[in-house]
């Protein structure tokens, strides 16, 4: 007679391939700052670029407002999706990092960054709460448009290593940022709150999207 796995067991077994893929990603990461190095790293240009990879983030509202709604949907959606989403976004946004600093094209790259903002956004007003998996694909997914964004906007004679350490550092800060608003979901009335910021944001979405196609 067949075994029937237990909750506990499936749950193991998933949580093992959610361990293993950030691995990989994190190899990836890795080998996107060895690549960036030699194709863009110049002397004088270190500490610069750095900063750059740093302010560039937080000086465009729609990455603020993805960033931030990944880690207001992980903070719903609570563990282990509260360290996965935020985890998961930026290692693979350094890949699409690496894209853009190879020179290598995405098309829709300015469309796909309004959509997170607007389907996170839906995420975090609707407290959708998918599969981890389909979670994960779909932060994913939208990390490859906001990275290949970064990496093309490298600024001539910087450090391409630094400014991808740098815009992945502040990435992740406003991920922890998204997260520290979405611990007040522990109560009713914050709960109410979280879905009232993240239709602010699918708004801004829509706005953003408004503005690209008009």
């Amino acid at each position: 007679m067949r075994s029937v796995p237990t909750v506990d067991s499936r749950w193991s077994i998933a949580d093992g391939r959610w361990r293993l893929g950030l691995r990989i990603a994190l190899l990836s990461t890795i080998g996107h700052w060895l690549s960036a190095s030699p194709l863009h790293a110049h002397e004088g240009g270190s500490v610069a670029g750095l900063w750059s990879g740093l302010l560039h983030p937080v000086t465009g509202p729609d990455h603020v407002l993805a960033m931030i709604a990944v880690g207001l949907w992980g903070a719903q959606l609570g563990a282990p999706a509260i360290w996965v989403l935020p985890v998961t976004f930026p290692m693979v946004m350094a890949f699409g990092g690496m894209l853009g600093l190879i020179g290598l094209p995405l098309p829709g790259v300015e469309i796909g960054i309004a959509l997170s903002a607007l389907l996170l956004g839906v995420m975090v007003a609707g407290e959708v709460r998918p599969k981890l998996v389909v979670a994960g694909i779909l932060v994913g997914m939208f990390a490859v448009f906001h990275g290949h964004a970064h990496g093309t906007e490298l600024p001539e004679g910087q450090s391409g290593i630094l400014y991808s350490i740098g815009f992945v550092t502040s990435t992740g800060l406003l991920h922890a940022t998204g997260i520290t608003i979405g611990l007040i979901h522990r109560w009713s009335w914050g709960q109410i709150a979280l879905r009232m910021v993240g239709g602010a944001v699918a708004l801004g979405g829509v706005w953003f999207l408004f503005g690209l196609l008009r």
